[in-house]
């Protein structure tokens, strides 16, 4: 996902934003009900949607 973001358009970078920012309200909805196993997933999904940002910028 690195890799991908600067090959991304500004429409396809906010789209990786808003599902971003999305998963992890989700994730959040999770771990209060102890659903969630994969807890470096919510840590990994921050920092895609930082690079989103920054390539924005």
């Amino acid at each position: 996902m690195k890799s991908g973001i600067k090959d991304k358009s500004k429409e396809g970078l906010i789209k990786v934003v808003e599902d971003g920012r999305s998963s992890l309200k989700s994730f959040r909805f999770g771990v209060s009900g102890s659903r969630v196993k994969n807890v470096r997933e919510a840590r990994n999904t921050r920092r895609n949607v930082a690079r989103a940002l920054t390539a924005l910028r």
